[in-house]
């Protein structure tokens, strides 16, 4: 039983680290050598953990090589579009200048109804709106609509805003974020003094975030 555990916590350990290596992608957003390296890993890790019988260090061995395989081709992809090209493919335009590309359609194995059902997806009921759609090589559906139906921007009204900025968490569950506070380049004495104009105290807030323009959202304790 112990055997058993401390296996599993050093392939946990290292399937986390090999995974961290690979990025962040979600796996809908993985390319399709980015999935393949990660059904590979599951497999490997699998052996060890129903047979005590198989060492431990060639199912690390593996999942090592996999690693450097997976960044190796990556870095290849970057310097070669031709690699690029065939280890993920390429995007595929489905509805070009309003038209459906129904060789398109045939060439990807979709049906005008799949069409239909990922333009949804994307907030968009009527394919008549659509200038162009993409099918990107992660399967995801890019759509641009026609500038008639596309939603009115600030820009267009002439309105002036503000720039963007993006709103940080600076207290999680009574606690302050200092990595947060460095960022918006604010210290622990300006914090307070926002939660006094608020009428709160930092161990009563639940979360409270903050951006450059001291626009603040405070959610307290229940």
């Amino acid at each position: 039983m112990i055997t058993t555990i401390i296996r599993t916590i050093i392939l946990y350990v290292f399937v986390t680290f090999a995974i961290r290596v690979m990025g962040k992608r979600q796996i809908g957003d993985m390319q399709p050598n980015e999935l393949v390296i990660t059904l590979l890993i599951s497999e490997i890790v699998a052996i060890p953990l129903q047979d005590i019988s198989q060492p431990i260090l060639s199912g690390v061995v593996a999942i090592f090589v996999l690693i450097i395989l997976e960044i190796l081709v990556s870095v290849l992809a970057l310097k070669f579009i031709t690699v690029r090209k065939f280890m993920s493919g390429n995007s595929v335009v489905i509805i070009n200048n309003g038209v459906v590309d129904q060789q398109a359609l045939k060439n990807v194995r979709m049906t005008v109804l799949d069409l239909v059902e990922m333009l949804r997806g994307q907030d968009v009921f009527d394919i008549s709106t659509v200038a162009f759609a993409v099918l990107e090589v992660n399967g995801e559906l890019s759509v641009l609509l026609k500038s008639g139906d596309q939603p009115l921007t600030a820009k267009d009204m002439s309105i002036k805003k503000d720039k963007s900025a993006l709103p940080l968490p600076v207290i999680s569950d009574g606690k302050i974020l200092k990595d947060a506070l460095k960022a918006l380049n604010i210290t622990n004495e300006d914090l307070n003094k926002k939660l006094h104009a608020n009428h709160t105290q930092c161990d009563k807030v639940f979360l409270m975030t903050l951006d450059r323009h001291d626009n603040i959202c405070i959610i307290k304790k229940v």
